[in-house]
């Protein structure tokens, strides 16, 4: 019996064991990037030893988020120093890709910065699409939909080349597949990306938005 290929006519369950493979690879070097910023600087030492390990993961390397990391640490790396700015500059990147932020009581950890647009966007509601994940401070799930529907929006379960806004919450979700970040926002990054018209925006900023 032949196996099932998919769209790209690899066999199919190759493709979902490499993507089992790459969401375990992430969930290390976020585990990783959380040691790393534990004593609030980032030592050159590390910074090496973060770039050599993505060298040796480059399925990984080259995907988001780590391709981020791992193009700021070789720009910065280039000529073999990293100096102060660089440092802080390289913790500010791990703090957003670990979700660093103060976790509330309730919550076991926060979501990235890392996909969020910046600067940050006008936010419209008038016939616009929103995309909510995560976990809000704001309210529920419901009450956060409701809140731009009344405005004249429209909310969608995922991200899809109409939406509009994907709107992350404060909080990380015990269903994303890492713990800062999940399948929505991946999904997010990859359509703007491929220049779908789409902003992915935090909890505080599409608040603030509201009142505005």
């Amino acid at each position: 019996m032949r196996q099932p290929l998919d769209l790209h006519g690899q066999p199919i369950n190759r493709r979902l064991n490499a993507a089992r493979l790459t969401d375990r690879v992430i969930d290390e070097l976020i585990g990783m990037a959380r040691i790393v910023i534990m004593d609030g600087v980032v030592l050159a030492e590390e910074a090496r030893f973060i770039a050599s390990w993505l060298e040796r993961n480059r399925a990984v390397a080259d995907a988001w988020p780590a391709r981020i990391l791992y193009e700021r640490i070789r720009e910065m790396l280039a000529d073999g120093v990293l100096d102060g700015d660089e440092q802080a500059e390289l913790l500010d990147t791990l703090h957003e890709l670990t979700g660093s932020g103060a976790v509330p009581d309730d919550a076991t950890s926060v979501s990235t910065d890392l996909p969020l647009d910046r600067p940050e966007p006008a936010i419209v509601f008038d016939a616009r699409v929103f995309c909510f994940t995560g976990k809000f401070v704001h309210g529920t799930r419901a009450e956060c939909q409701a809140a731009v529907t009344v405005r004249g929006a429209e909310v969608q379960a995922g991200p899809t080349r109409d939406t509009h806004y994907v709107v992350v919450g404060a909080v990380g979700s015990r269903d994303w597949i890492h713990s800062s970040y999940g399948r929505k926002i991946e999904k997010a990054v990859s359509l703007r990306s491929a220049g779908s018209p789409l902003a992915i925006v935090s909890e505080p900023h599409w608040v603030r938005s509201l009142s505005a």
